[in-house]
């Protein structure tokens, strides 16, 4: 069906199993059941567990709130666990909100005068805060005080209101978006890695036996190599082959039925999906392998050129099947032999990795 001159097609976001992205109420349910309550029961990030035992153990030494700490990294690895694991180690309460939420200033002020000394203030997104609402919270992470404007117009006046020392945990996926004045007042700033398969495979026996499923520990190895390095997606597999081991099996997580189970929702050995595989397709067979630019590839597609970009292009980049050029993206050899079609070699002329032309040269020098 063809749009109207001037009417603009809205594309619905699909629903993909293998995205880190929150699947909503009744998923974040279920995985804070999962969630570890303390650092001895988080696996995997053992740097940044390190770096903030430190930290942790230092507050609590000094009798004051941990530093102000800033959590980055893709959807899915464990931002929201982190920050309760912190305040849980405190022996504080965590006060949750995200950054579309406080729209104006009177939301922030509003949860920080209910804070009691050295609780944790846990903000989501918080590279989606609104401008004013920063503004507000500068002086609450600095000096712990805020300021309330009262009346307007002439009339209007401001006061200084005292707030208990308190720990600010931000999260965001696109730190890159956060300002400079807001990431400078962080005094803790970490990167959230992806996970090792290994440390994917502890995590799910671990989810397992709370969940009490029968299983094979290799039917959990498989499930911790296909699922994209993000333990969010780990437990998302693990819910949908008990359910299938349930209806078809008798329960019993085993090899053969975990590859059926992955086989019916569309998930190939690396973690792939349909949407993946047909982004690889196009660029391959549409485009040659490429160089291609991601506007081009999303029209192909039909997609959302920020689709592409977000959910997409992240994993194929992290694992080599894509690589970004000057001239665009460009699938690789591992692309080629993961769909089973013949490689076939980017020209030379014109490659990216060519010597670029001297600015100056000797007969420029000379005149």
């Amino acid at each position: 069906m063809i749009s109207p001159p001037g009417v603009k097609t809205l594309l619905m976001a699909r629903e993909r199993i293998v995205s880190g992205e929150s699947g909503g109420e009744e998923e974040n349910r279920f995985n804070f059941a999962l969630r570890p309550k303390n650092f001895s029961q988080y696996i995997g990030q053992e740097t940044l567990l390190r770096r903030l035992k430190i930290a942790v153990s230092a507050a609590k030494g000094r009798k004051e709130p941990v530093e102000h700490v800033l959590l980055h990294g893709p959807p899915g690895l464990g931002k929201t666990t982190l920050a309760h694991v912190i305040a849980n180690e405190m022996g504080a309460q965590v006060h949750a909100s995200n950054g579309p939420a406080l729209t104006k200033g009177a939301d922030l002020v509003g949860i920080l005068t209910k804070l009691s000394p050295g609780d944790v203030l846990f903000i989501d997104e918080i590279h989606r805060l609104p401008a004013i609402v920063e503004e507000y919270l500068y002086p609450a992470m600095e000096d712990f005080k805020v300021d309330i404007t009262l009346d307007a117009g002439m009339h209007a006046r401001t006061i200084t209101m005292q707030i208990p020392p308190f720990t600010l945990i931000g999260a965001t996926t696109r730190i890159g978006l956060l300002t400079g004045p807001m990431r400078s007042r962080f005094g803790i700033a970490n990167h959230l890695e992806f996970y090792t398969p290994e440390a994917l495979h502890e995590i799910l026996r671990h989810n397992a036996k709370l969940l009490e499923i029968d299983y094979e520990d290799s039917a959990l190895g498989e499930l911790a190599r296909r699922s994209r390095g993000t333990p969010r997606i780990a437990n998302r597999l693990l819910r949908r082959v008990r359910d299938y081991a349930a209806v078809e099996a008798k329960g019993k997580l085993t090899p053969s039925v975990t590859q059926a189970a992955l086989n019916l929702e569309g998930i190939d050995d690396r973690g792939l999906d349909e949407q993946d595989r047909a982004y690889l397709r196009t660029l391959i067979k549409v485009y040659e392998g490429g160089p291609a630019g991601v506007e081009a590839i999303a029209a192909s597609l039909g997609e959302e050129i920020d689709t592409l970009v977000d959910v997409v292009e992240p994993y194929q980049l992290q694992t080599g099947l894509v690589m970004r050029t000057r001239q665009g993206r460009r699938a690789t050899k591992i692309a080629y032999e993961h769909l089973h079609i013949e490689y076939v070699p980017p020209p030379a002329t014109g490659d990216d990795f060519s010597p670029q032309p001297e600015l100056f040269t000797d007969e420029t020098e000379n005149s």
